[in-house]
């Protein structure tokens, strides 16, 4: 058996016939397994869905009850059969609930990634490396430029400016799902404990996340503070509110942005974002590289971002790698925030 006998790229993304199922499809499809509950891996109006019970939660959240026809929760490590196919769901250390996707029929085993980072995030499972066949792997920082560094020194960088500047606002852009809750739970881990101040599109996933047993110490909404009561505070908001007219209820706001892409300086000029966080969901060149070859895959699939990089270091190494070129991921998340995750204030 050849792994095209088991995933095959389509239109509609990843489809496995042998189970009569899609892997994070970018269109309504009849049996979608999906990786984790960003908007472009998670969309709306599937007949059937099978997920984590986090994704399907955060997708309810994000879609209504009827975003898909039925709805079945897998857990890490439980093995589920599709017709012909075995999966089995795996932690990709992405954000709360992301899993990578295994898929095997015949002995050969194909693990999908979906979004992965290889790296401690206090919100969510630890990545677990899936030995295969054949890997798919993300590429959304696949260039050698993109080294992440450590979160701990980016959460220190604004620490000391909050101190230097305790009569300013200080704004932190954080995707809705995910990195926002990231960057809470790293402040925490620093040891900054006063209150944290949320934008109100950030409430109703942060509220989930301490369902799941998440501790995120005080919250409160920036709606029911004072303009004098916000100087000197912290504010994790959507990145699209930094450019506001929002943000007129701060004193002297200082903007924040906590995402990979704040290694390209110019990104951060272009968005005029004052304190730049290299704070990322997503491995790293390195992270990825060395997950690659951690797989002992001998034929690697790269889809979603600098897919030609990745393939070009894989060929090199002596295995067999092709783009997928599936048009529709990274339109959230990292790539810019497609779905506020709730209503703005």
């Amino acid at each position: 058996m050849r792994p095209e006998d088991i995933l095959v790229p389509t239109p509609a993304g990843v489809c496995c016939k042998l189970g009569a199922f899609h892997i994070d499809p970018t269109r309504p499809v009849e049996r979608a397994l999906i990786t984790h509950a960003h908007s472009d891996h998670a969309r709306a109006g599937h007949g059937a869905v099978l997920a984590t019970q986090e994704t399907l939660d955060l997708m309810r959240l994000r879609y209504g009850e009827n975003f898909a026809g039925s709805t079945q929760a897998a857990a890490y490590g439980e093995s589920v059969t599709l017709g012909g196919a075995e999966v089995t769901f795996h932690p990709a250390g992405h954000v709360l609930g992301s899993a990578q996707i295994a898929v095997e029929a015949d002995g050969l085993r194909v693990v999908a990634s979906g979004d992965y980072k290889n790296v401690a995030d206090p919100t969510c499972a630890p990545f677990e490396l899936v030995l295969c066949d054949v890997f798919i792997t993300e590429a959304t920082f696949a260039l050698p430029v993109f080294r992440h560094g450590d979160p701990g020194g980016e959460i220190a960088k604004l620490l000391r400016s909050v101190a230097l500047f305790p009569e300013r606002a200080h704004l932190v852009g954080a995707y809705s799902l995910g990195k926002a809750q990231r960057v809470i739970a790293l402040l925490r881990q620093a040891g900054y404990d006063a209150p944290i101040y949320l934008h109100g599109a950030m409430e109703k996933i942060t509220r989930y996340y301490e369902s799941r047993g998440i501790a995120f110490g005080e919250l409160r909404l920036v709606s029911g503070a004072t303009k004098q009561t916000l100087a000197g505070t912290i504010t994790i908001c959507p990145p699209s509110a930094l450019n506001d007219l929002w943000t007129r209820r701060f004193p002297d706001p200082l903007a924040a942005f906590a995402s990979g892409w704040m290694r390209v300086r110019a990104r951060a000029r272009q968005q005029g974002v004052s304190l730049p966080l290299v704070i990322s969901d997503h491995a790293d060149w390195d992270g990825l590289t060395a997950t690659i070859a951690a797989t002992g895959a001998g034929e690697i699939w790269v889809t979603h971002g600098q897919e030609d990089a990745l393939v070009h270091w894989c060929v090199t190494r002596g295995l067999k790698a092709r783009p997928l070129d599936i048009v529709g991921y990274g339109d959230e998340d990292e790539a810019g925030e497609q779905d506020s995750g709730g209503a703005e204030e």
